[in-house]
């Protein structure tokens, strides 16, 4: 049995890929029998009981320009810091190189244990909307790449997440540890309650999911939309999600004369809603340049239906071009192109869709008990390496 610290700054409720990771790893491995604990800002996470680990938050406010998200500084709150010190860890996990990971740095630091430390984002692109400065965009990157360097174990979550890192001035060694799913089925009454819900009836859905963000190529979306209805194809496209650029893109809906098609629905915090989205949707519409390894791909992949990605794009690794999901160009009208065959052959997509329930997610069970190998080892040549200075420390003693 480890004792785990998991570092996050986001978390439940869940609103992006990362904070499901730090979610997904905290129950799984607590199922596992270990200890766990999240570290994250404080979030309204409803019902505080029933976690199967344990929760240690810190005081946060909303971030200005994404108020779906919490900061703070985990050092300054002195009630977290009392809390803390009463959990023993014999590792810690930081999914973010900024404040869960100074967190997880001055915890491994104090403490002696190793520290492990995930790269989950394309950090630049980030810096770069915010500060509009090349310059200074790459010295947070050159800050980021300096965390990561101080930690005993860096791990990425696909071989392109790794090659950003490496492209960013990372010269060490980076495991790679892909993301696993949950393998579940949509019920049958969320399916029609949805349907009611978004009234989406019996008409063909397309679906988005993921951050309202015009850096997820969203542009690309609608532009598609628009082509796709100009050419009377029938269809509904949802967009969930919540983030910067919302009124933007909903301005960019009417511009398109798309409102009675194209609906923003919001951020979908209920699971059995989300499920039923993906199990109802034609195709989970997902030309994004900025992703990784999305987790919505694999959620979309679970409910059996298939993913449309830009080919030679980081997120679209996983994606085999018609086996298993579907690629474009990009560009508007090869996404139309795609989305309208999905469209007027809904059976091959549903075979599509099969197969990528059958290749795409591997359970988290699977993933986490390799994890936790890799935590063992990391804990085990941890103490070897004290050990002689801990018995040098004794003799000192006596």
């Amino acid at each position: 049995m480890l004792r785990i610290g998991q570092f996050t700054d986001t978390f439940l409720p869940i609103v992006d890929g990362v904070g499901r990771v730090a979610l997904a790893y905290a129950e799984t491995l607590a199922g596992m029998g270990h200890e766990v604990t999240v570290s994250a800002p404080m979030y309204n996470t409803g019902h505080r009981g029933g976690y199967p680990f344990e929760l240690a938050d810190y005081a946060a406010m909303r971030v200005p320009t994404a108020p779906q998200y919490r900061v703070g500084a985990a050092s300054l709150d002195s009630h977290y810091r009392k809390r803390m010190d009463m959990i023993p860890l014999d590792i810690a996990h930081a999914h973010s190189p900024f404040g869960a990971g100074r967190e997880a740095l001055r915890i491994a630091k104090e403490r002696g244990i190793p520290l492990v430390a995930t790269f989950h984002s394309k950090y630049y692109d980030d810096f770069l909307k915010v500060l509009h400065s090349e310059s200074m965009a790459k010295l947070v990157v050159a800050n980021v790449v300096r965390f990561y360097r101080k930690c005993d174990e860096v791990w990425a979550v696909s071989e392109t997440t790794a090659k950003v890192l490496k492209e960013y001035g990372f010269d060490g060694f980076i495991r790679v540890v892909p993301n696993g799913a949950t393998l579940r089925t949509a019920r049958e009454d969320a399916l029609h309650a949805v349907e009611t819900r978004f009234g989406i009836g019996s008409t063909p859905l397309l679906l988005y999911v993921g951050q309202i963000n015009w850096k997820k190529n969203l542009a690309r979306v609608l532009e598609a939309a628009a082509i796709l209805a100009k050419n009377g194809q029938e269809f509904v496209l949802l967009m969930a999600g919540q983030g910067p650029d919302m009124d933007q893109v909903q301005s960019r809906i009417d511009e398109l004369k798309l409102a009675d098609r194209v609906r923003l629905i919001g951020h979908i915090g209920e699971m059995e809603v989300l499920d039923a989205l993906y199990a109802r949707a034609a195709a989970f519409t997902f030309p994004s340049l900025y992703d990784n390894a999305p987790m919505v791909v694999r959620e979309a992949a679970v409910m059996g239906t298939p993913a449309v990605l830009v080919a030679g794009s980081d997120a679209a690794e996983i994606i085999h071009d018609g086996a298993n999901g579907f690629l474009c160009r990009d560009d508007a009208d090869d996404l139309s192109r795609v989305l309208s065959g999905i469209l007027e052959n809904p059976v091959r997509a549903k075979e599509v869709g099969a197969a990528a329930r059958e290749t795409i997610p591997q359970p988290w069970e699977q993933v986490m008990q390799q994890v936790a190998g890799h935590y063992d080892n990391l804990v085990q040549s941890n103490k070897s390496r004290r050990k002689p200075h801990a018995t040098r420390g004794n003799e000192q003693t006596e």
